[in-house]
């Protein structure tokens, strides 16, 4: 894996409705407040691949698990290497990257429904991704979650339901006991302020 960068790769994680567009906003202000020069970026991405996952994610059409796992890997791999505006160029040009979403999504949302091991292999084994400085994971009760979702939203996508949340947060957690010391994962009680959680999660990223 890559790891040749000049700015910090900072990734957030979480499910959906956990509150990561909120702290990837102010952990923004708070960089770009001490003079740190941000880009924020998020998966799935803007190209045409990623177009044809948030349709795979809405449910039409309907792909296998490891089709979906397969096509993020293309878009992560784009993400990373795209010549203009990939994360290794963001990175080397001096620039702090946030990421709404990296390969810890994939191990968790469809590695509950795939061989987890040869999605995990094929992120970690793949040259042109970059591992993360840090991996940011915001921890919320998946009814909590569906609460959020529910009177913010009017369509729901694939994943979106209670006791498949409850799945994923689980695998989420089994994937980071895996990956152990590999990884660089911050676990952060996110049912607090966002005020408390943002100073926490800056504290932390006073230490890289």
């Amino acid at each position: 894996m890559s790891s040749a960068k000049k700015g910090r790769f900072i990734v957030f994680e979480g499910l959906d409705g956990s509150g990561k567009g909120t702290q990837i906003r102010l952990l923004e202000k708070r960089l770009s407040e001490i003079g740190r020069s941000v880009a924020l970026t998020a998966e799935p991405t803007d190209s045409a691949l990623g177009g044809i996952i948030r349709d795979a994610l809405s449910g039409d059409p309907v792909r296998s698990p490891s089709e979906l796992a397969a096509i993020f890997l293309s878009d992560r791999i784009r993400h990373c290497s795209d010549k203009k505006k990939g994360i290794k160029v963001l990175l080397e040009s001096g620039k702090d990257v946030i990421c709404d979403r990296y390969y810890f999504s994939s191990f968790a949302y469809q590695g509950i429904d795939t061989d987890i091991d040869w999605v995990i292999d094929m992120n970690l084994n793949c040259p042109e991704i970059i591992r993360p400085d840090i991996c940011i994971f915001l921890d919320v009760d998946p009814d909590t979650c569906m609460e959020r979702i529910d009177s913010s939203r009017a369509f729901t996508e694939i994943y979106e339901k209670a006791s498949t949340l409850s799945r994923i947060r689980k695998r989420f957690f089994d994937v980071f006991e895996r990956l152990g010391d590999t990884e660089n994962i911050m676990i952060v009680d996110a049912s607090r302020s966002p005020e408390e959680i943002s100073e926490e999660i800056a504290n932390a990223l006073s230490r890289l």
